[in-house]
C-alpha cells in the first residue's frame, strides 16, 4: 500500500453521547475557517453515487475482469456478482472484506459531505454482515479553486463517521483532482457463517428495505432551489445513518442474501440480487417507502441525470408502470438503505434486529420463482 499522504490519529472506541458532542464541536462557527459559504455541490458535474458510471458502460469496461472465487488464493467472493465487498478466506472460519467506494459532493456542507461518504463506504461491510476494523482515505482536491480548509472538513466528517462505527481513521491518499472527491477503503471481518452475498435469495423470501427512497430526487431538487424548507437536511440525515443493523443481521441463517442500495437505484440492485439467485421479485407500489413529498419533486422535474441512465440499462428488467414509480426505481441513492431477503419463518428475528438498532425496516414484496417471465422485477398495486 502506499505510503499514506494524510495522518491522522487513532480513536478508541466513543458511546454515542461523545459522539455527537465531537460532531457538534466540529460543527461550531468557531471550528470554521472558511470566510466565505461554499457550495461544495458547484465544483462537480456529478453528485453522491449518482457519479458511478452507467451499468452498461461499466460492463465494457469490466469485460474479460471478472474475477470468481478461487481456492487457491482463498478468495471467497470476487467481482463475478457485482458484491458490495471482496472477501478471503484467512481461516478459524474467518474472512477479511475488503472494499472501497468514493465520490463527488452531493451536499453543499463540507463536513456531511464527508460524513455522507464514509457513512456510504462502511455500508458495504455491513451489507457482507461483517464487522468494519479500519479505513483509509481517498481524497482528490483542487487546489487551485478550492481552500485546503475545506478539505480538512470534509476529512473530519469522514473521521466522526468512522468513529462512529467504531473504528480508527487510520490514513490514506490524496491527488490534486480538477474536482472534489472522497471516500473511503474499509477492511473489516466476518465470520463464514455470517457471511452474506447479493444472491442466494430464494422463491418465498420476502424483501425488506430500511432506509426510504428519494435521495437523487431531493438533492436535484435542491440543485435546482426547489427544495421545500420543511424537507431541507432530511436527505442528509438518512445518508448520515450507518447501516450497521446489517452485521446483526448477518447472523440470522434465514436472511439468504442481502446487499445496500446505492447508485444503481433498487431496480438495479434488486436485478443484480434476481439475476444472480434466479429468481422475480414482485414489488407492491403501496409498501415502497419515499421521502416525504417526494412525488410532489417528481412532478416538479427534479430527476438526476442518474435515473435515465438506470432505466437504460435495467428498464427491460422491470414490468411496464407509470413515471412517477419508474423514477423511484431508478433514483440513484447515495448511503442508502441494505434490500434484504429473508425466509418468512424468520421475519421474526430480522423485525427484532431492526427494533434493536432503532430504525424502521420495510416489507417491499417477495420473490418468486423465475418461470419463463421476460422481466425479473413485476409491481402490484395489493398492500400485501
Amino acid at each position: 500500500m502506499p505510503r499514506a499522504a494524510i495522518i491522522f490519529k487513532r480513536h478508541s472506541n466513543h458511546d454515542k453521547a461523545e459522539i455527537r458532542d465531537a460532531i457538534s464541536i466540529m460543527k461550531t462557527p468557531e471550528a470554521e475557517t472558511i470566510d466565505q459559504p461554499i457550495r461544495l455541490t458547484q465544483f462537480s458535474h456529478g453528485a453522491g453515487c449518482g457519479c458511478k458510471i452507467a451499468p452498461d458502460v461499466l460492463a465494457t469496461i469490466l469485460q474479460g475482469s471478472v474475477v470468481e472465487s478461487d481456492s487457491t488464493s482463498k478468495l471467497l467472493i470476487g467481482n463475478n456478482t457485482r458484491d458490495d465487498a471482496a472477501a478471503v478466506d484467512i481461516g478459524d472460519g474467518r474472512a477479511v472484506l475488503s472494499t472501497t467506494d468514493f465520490f463527488m459532493p452531493i451536499v453543499d456542507d463540507p463536513f456531511d459531505f464527508g460524513r455522507i461518504a464514509a457513512s456510504n463506504a462502511l455500508s458495504d461491510i455491513y451489507a457482507m454482515g461483517g464487522t468494519p476494523l479500519m479505513a483509509v482515505a481517498i481524497l482528490g482536491w483542487p487546489i487551485q479553486s478550492l481552500p485546503a480548509s475545506v478539505a480538512n472538513r470534509v476529512i473530519a466528517g469522514g473521521r466522526a463517521a468512522c468513529a462512529e462505527a467504531g473504528i480508527a481513521l487510520a490514513g490514506g491518499h490524496s491527488i490534486d483532482s480538477p474536482e472534489p472527491i472522497f471516500g473511503l477503503a474499509v477492511t473489516g471481518e466476518v465470520s463464514h457463517s455470517h457471511l452474506k452475498k447479493n444472491v442466494g435469495a430464494q422463491p418465498g423470501d420476502l424483501l425488506f428495505l430500511t432506509k426510504p427512497l428519494g435521495v437523487g430526487i431531493y438533492t436535484t431538487a435542491e440543485k435546482q432551489d426547489k427544495l421545500e424548507q420543511v424537507d431541507q437536511g432530511v436527505a442528509t440525515r438518512h445518508m448520515c445513518q450507518l447501516n450497521r443493523v446489517g452485521t446483526d443481521i448477518g447472523a440470522i441463517e434465514g436472511v439468504h442474501a442481502m446487499t445496500d442500495v446505492t447508485g444503481f437505484g433498487l431496480a438495479g440492485h434488486l436485478v443484480e440480487m434476481c439475476e444472480g439467485s434466479e429468481v422475480r421479485a414482485m414489488l407492491s407500489r403501496a409498501l415502497i417507502p419515499t421521502l416525504p413529498n417526494v412525488k410532489s419533486y417528481i412532478s416538479k422535474g427534479c430527476i438526476p441525470g442518474g435515473s435515465e441512465r438506470n432505466f437504460s440499462a435495467y428498464g427491460h428488467r422491470i414490468d411496464p408502470t407509470d413515471h412517477e414509480t419508474r423514477t423511484l426505481l431508478c433514483d440513484p441513492q447515495t448511503s442508502g438503505g441494505l434490500l434484504i431477503a429473508v425466509a418468512p419463518e424468520s421475519v421474526a428475528a430480522l423485525r427484532q434486529c431492526f427494533q434493536n438498532a432503532g430504525i424502521e425496516g420495510f416489507q417491499i414484496g417477495e420473490l418468486l420463482p423465475l418461470k419463463d417471465s421476460a422481466t425479473l422485477i413485476g409491481l402490484s398495486d395489493s398492500p400485501s
